[in-house]
């Protein structure tokens, strides 16, 4: 089956028909010309798939709060074609047996491509190698151990880590934040939490790890990256180490690009989050990497948790929000309609560094004839008001109910199958 794009506008450029066929685009012709089914994009913006280097699926053992069903339907409503499920599950992600049930889930689904990440540790406990090789040569080929929830803080581990993925071009996603800093941590250190009463969570634990773990991937010539960057301190540590030619990404999330800690003042637990909202000094430094290019990629954290976790006392709460379904609403009003990311930078930030981060090589391609047909499709003149009851995830947990978010996702394409046409699932 031939599916023609009528209309649509790569990158925000001049329209085109966007021809696709068996999985990858066949051409970009004259609007009008190609003949095929036609799906109508008069007017909208294509860019390649997104790709997420950093979601929680919580499948298997909190499917409670997800599933790789309902966080893939999350992701490819969202405009996304890749995600990467982060470890932290129950069981951990920790063996090749493990991450295989997960990408399995994923092909079963059939919406997105779910990439397991695999843990550095045993049980995420810090303090024995996972078997990194193992899950790296098994079925779901995994290229990015983190983890994830937890900092590897013994150096001498991290150090090891970063050794042993150089054998197969792996990464290590590290989770800054150094735990005797944190222990009890609840919010931002500074006078907000002084006056609110609630243990500080300092810039330093976060800003500290990225840079022993900087000078680690240099000593020893591997590939790092810093999982949701959110301090002003840690954009210079990243931009230092880029300068010196350290291997090492960055990622922000689309939260700390737009909210506070001003919002924990309502006490709200949909604002606890690790790491916390910062100041809008480093919210405004963390836009300004992102544009620049030395915070490499966009990553949602997706973190969904059940009504009961959330719906509690501040101290109790689980930290985490969702962040799939309302990533691109939120990086247009930060970023792109302020004119500090193109299109094209926006696919970039979104798809290209992140699947290349992440080796997917199905994904992240131009949108040119020959390349995967992973596409997305945006209205940019369409707004919407963020109702976590109508959201695809399992969970409610966004820090957006009520706010109006520009642009929406139209159109889906998976592998050149439609997943989402007309804003909905296909």
């Amino acid at each position: 089956m031939t599916i023609v794009l009528r209309g649509a506008r790569p990158y925000g450029e001049e329209p085109r028909d966007i021809v696709v066929a068996d999985g990858v685009i066949v051409d970009l012709a004259t609007p009008g010309t190609a003949e095929g089914e036609v799906v109508d994009a008069d007017g909208l913006i294509a860019v390649p798939g997104f790709v997420d280097l950093h979601t929680h699926l919580r499948e298997p053992g909190r499917e409670d709060a997800e599933t790789v069903l309902t966080g893939s339907q999350a992701a490819a409503l969202g405009g996304y074609t890749c995600v990467h499920a982060m470890a932290n599950t129950s069981p951990v992600a920790d063996t090749a047996g493990v991450v295989e049930q997960v990408w399995r889930l994923g092909q079963e689904a059939g919406l997105v491509d779910v990439r397991p990440v695999g843990a550095v540790t045993v049980g995420l406990a810090g303090e024995r190698m996972a078997e990194l090789g193992a899950m790296a040569d098994s079925a779901a080929g995994v290229r990015v151990f983190s983890d994830d929830g937890k900092c590897v803080h013994d150096a001498v581990l991290m150090r090891r880590a970063l050794e042993y993925v150089k054998a197969f071009d792996g990464v290590v996603a590290q989770h800054a934040q150094e735990p005797r800093l944190t222990e009890n941590a609840q919010m931002n250190e500074g006078e907000l939490s002084g006056r609110l009463g609630l243990a500080g969570w300092p810039a330093v634990a976060e800003e500290a790890i990225i840079a022993r773990d900087v000078l680690l991937a240099q000593h020893v010539g591997s590939r790092l990256h810093v999982c949701h960057l959110s301090t002003a301190g840690s954009v210079e540590v990243v931009r230092w180490a880029k300068s010196r030619g350290v291997d090492v990404t960055a990622e922000v999330t689309p939260h700390h690009l737009v909210l506070t800690e001003e919002l924990v003042a309502s006490y709200d637990p949909l604002y606890k989050v690790n790491p916390p909202l910062r100041t809008a000094e480093d919210v405004e430094a963390l836009r300004e990497a992102l544009a620049d290019g030395t915070i490499d990629i966009v990553a949602t954290d997706h973190a969904p948790h059940p009504h009961e976790d959330k719906d509690c006392e501040w101290a109790a709460a689980a930290m985490g929000m969702l962040g799939l379904e309302t990533a691109l609403g939120v990086l247009m009003e930060t970023m792109v309609l302020p004119g500090r990311l193109t299109w094209r930078q926006l696919a970039d930030r979104m798809s290209s560094a992140p699947a290349q981060i992440g080796r997917v090589r199905t994904q992240g391609h131009e949108l040119v004839p020959g390349a995967v047909a992973n596409i997305t499709v945006i209205d940019p003149e369409a707004t919407s008001v963020v109702d976590p009851m109508r959201l695809a995830s399992k969970s409610r947990n966004s820090p957006y109910a009520g706010r109006t978010l520009p642009g929406r996702v139209v159109h889906t394409l998976y592998a050149g199958t439609p997943t989402v046409l007309d804003g909905a699932l296909a």
